[in-house]
């Protein structure tokens, strides 16, 4: 059946699941949801918080009724590495634009390609200086804006260069950038003639204006790394570091070590299953394994899991979807299913500085319905999804899965997804 044929939602009636609707009281009740301990149950939304949740049927009929049967409902996945203002231009033909209009159209699209995904906030890295000076940063922060309602997008400002003569201009340009409006300092102090003076100066700037701290660096500099974990103790509300896939070249023992000073450090790592970014800027050097998840987890260190690169100079292709993030790291033996989804979401919001998002009474309503009965399945074929910002729908995506007549068709009871 069409997509356009499926019922619409009505107060007080279950419809088909995602439509784009609200009641006049706001409430929206999400009705036969699967969790992920295998209870059935309904959800009811208000004011942009779960209001209850209770077993099947068991809600009073009021609102909008979503109808998630054969759904599995899970915490929204976030985004904690993108590079938006550069996503989308791997066909670019010569140099991509970098007009405000191009950087701001991009910027929208690539966030909306990660809602569209599940994921309800993301991160976005933003060179500034250079000959493009803070102008990246405007078009970003103006996205941000458009977006409001739908996704949060929060903007880390990028310098090039920060210590010596020529980094004089790096730091006058990233105390711009705070003052315009980006909420995170980054960079890539691997690409400084003094990686540990740029961090310095990254971490006292943040100090001074109580921004949260996301810097690219490699990790296979173990020295360095221990550094970088000591000089970053403390700050608050916190230090990222990513990919970190040097980490898995190092010896184990080795690794480990780094892994406690870190985990002591309170610094997080975001690493990136896909392979490296921009922001690294090394063509054609995709590694074959991301950071040691398994092993930064086991020492304490929150880890969460970013996409990275999305169509841009890093990698021709890519998704920008938290749950292929997931998947490869499932798939690579870094983590269980439910342990990689956690990476995308609940570590991810951490990481992001965002409220714990759980399945119950008075948490955040930002939440991802997946065709689906458990984590392991939907990481593998999560076709069809419904998105929740703020207590309301705000994208969905709907596949239909059909085989030509046969008596195999018949015989095996082949599976299918079918809108509702």
């Amino acid at each position: 059946m069409s997509d356009s044929s499926s019922p619409q939602p009505q107060p007080g009636k279950p419809g088909g699941p995602g439509r784009f609707a609200r009641s006049e009281n706001g409430a929206l009740v999400l009705c036969g949801a699967r969790l992920a301990d295998g209870r059935t149950v309904d959800v009811r939304l208000g004011g942009g918080r779960i209001e209850a949740v209770g077993t099947a049927g068991s809600l009073a009929p009021q609102g909008v009724r979503v109808d998630l049967a054969g759904y599995l409902l899970l915490p929204a996945p976030a985004e904690p590495h993108a590079h938006c203002d550069t996503a989308l231009t791997a066909d670019s033909d010569g140099p991509a634009s970098s007009s405000p209009e191009d950087v701001q159209r991009r910027t929208t699209e690539a966030a909306l390609l990660q809602l569209g995904h599940g994921a309800t906030a993301s991160r976005s890295h933003v060179r500034v200086g250079d000959v493009q000076g803070l102008r990246s940063l405007e078009a970003v922060l103006q996205a941000r804006r458009s977006l409001r309602g739908l996704a949060d997008l929060a903007a880390v400002a990028v310098p090039r260069v920060l210590t010596g003569v020529a980094g004089a201009d790096g730091l006058a340009m990233l105390r711009d950038a705070v003052r315009m409006g980006a909420s995170v300092l980054g960079g890539c102090p691997d690409l400084d003639p003094d990686p540990a003076g740029y961090v310095q100066t990254v971490l006292e700037l943040a100090g001074e204006h109580g921004c949260p701290v996301d810097l690219h660096t490699d990790g296979d500099d173990p020295a360095r790394l221990a550094r970088f974990a000591a000089m970053s103790g403390g700050l608050r509300p916190g230090v990222a570091l990513g990919p970190c896939a040097g980490m898995a070249r190092m010896p184990r023992s080795v690794a480990a070590r780094v892994a406690e000073q870190l985990a002591a450090a309170g610094v997080a790592v975001v690493c990136l299953p896909q392979g490296d970014c921009t922001g690294l800027e090394r063509y054609g050097s995709r590694v074959s394994r991301p950071a040691p998840v398994r092993l930064l987890r086991a020492a304490g260190v929150q880890v969460a899991a970013g996409s990275g690169a999305l169509r841009d100079v890093a990698n021709p292709v890519g998704r920008g979807d938290p749950l292929e993030a997931a998947y490869l790291l499932a798939s690579l033996g870094e983590a269980t299913p439910e342990a990689a989804y956690e990476t995308v979401s609940s570590a991810a919001r951490a990481t992001l500085g965002l409220p714990e998002v759980r399945v119950e009474a008075g948490f955040p309503a930002e939440l991802l319905a997946v065709r689906g009965e458990r984590i392991a399945g939907v990481l593998s074929l999560a076709y069809s999804r419904i998105v929740i910002h703020r207590g309301r729908v705000v994208a969905r995506t709907s596949a239909v899965r059909e085989y030509c007549d046969s008596a195999a068709d018949v015989a095996l009871e082949l599976p299918r997804q079918s809108q509702r």
